[in-house]
């Protein structure tokens, strides 16, 4: 429980390698999480070569700790090997779709969240890129992948060369709805994030930004619409590219 309590993102890396044992003993932990249908459809690309890692840089735009990590973990929605499984079994597999595509993506995110759990028990540092999604047309070159697979999400994983403060959480209230959904009311928001907008962190981030409110440095600056949309757009054109946009009955 303390390592679940405790994480907190790591973007710094000492030069360590992971002991090849112990690095498959975490993925064999990623392996036990639940998948739908015990049909495991998700790949992880381990990444050490320095040449590779230095091709995935500008997929995630450029962030150090692509190189400084020991190990880059690509975990992606792989209905591909599924798929070869069933034609040579005399079956004929109906996941050329979004839904199939959906469930892969569950089915991996589950994955790299076991793996990252392991790695912070044993004494690893862990860092989701966000930005996977956001070039996974990219990436799939890069990483030679097929048709059949797409890149979700993808950690660094490495002995920290930092331990930076917790960061803050919505109270568990915010989030948890009993027996049925509970709309928030206005002022259910204003104390929701109450604790949040009051932060020292949060009145430096107004400041440097020169916003009115810590929502608009989200919806102006950080996740912008204009983004948003361009991102979905290229997401859903590798969708297709990959096989899963069959959505015709």
């Amino acid at each position: 429980m303390n390592a679940i309590l405790n994480h907190r993102s790591i973007r710094k890396f000492k030069s360590d390698p992971i002991d090849e044992g112990l690095l498959n003993d975490i993925l064999n932990a990623g392996t036990r999480a639940s998948t739908t249908g015990n049909m495991q459809v998700y790949s992880i690309i381990v990444t050490k070569s320095p040449e590779v890692k230095q091709q995935l840089m500008p997929c995630h735009f450029n962030q150090d700790m692509v190189m400084q990590a020991p190990v880059v973990l690509t975990f992606c929605a792989d209905f591909n090997r599924f798929n070869k499984w069933c034609l040579q079994r005399n079956a004929i597999p109906g996941y050329d779709n979004f839904l199939s595509f959906f469930t892969a993506a569950i089915d991996a995110l589950l994955v790299a969240q076991n793996v990252c759990i392991a790695a912070e028990m044993n004494g690893l540092g862990i860092c989701y890129l966000g930005t996977t999604t956001y070039t996974a047309a990219k990436i799939i070159e890069v990483l030679k992948i097929p048709k059949g697979v797409v890149p979700v999400t993808t950690v660094v994983v490495g002995y920290p060369d930092e331990w930076p403060d917790l960061t803050d959480r919505l109270p568990l209230a915010s989030v948890i709805h009993q027996e049925i959904y509970q709309d928030y009311s206005s002022g259910d928001i204003d104390q929701i994030y109450a604790a949040k907008e009051a932060l020292l962190s949060t009145q430096k981030l107004l400041e440097e930004n020169k916003k009115e409110t810590l929502a608009q440095i989200f919806t102006d600056n950080r996740y912008t619409k204009k983004d948003n949309l361009a991102f979905s757009v290229g997401l859903l054109k590798v969708l297709a590219e990959q096989g899963f946009m069959n959505n015709e009955e």
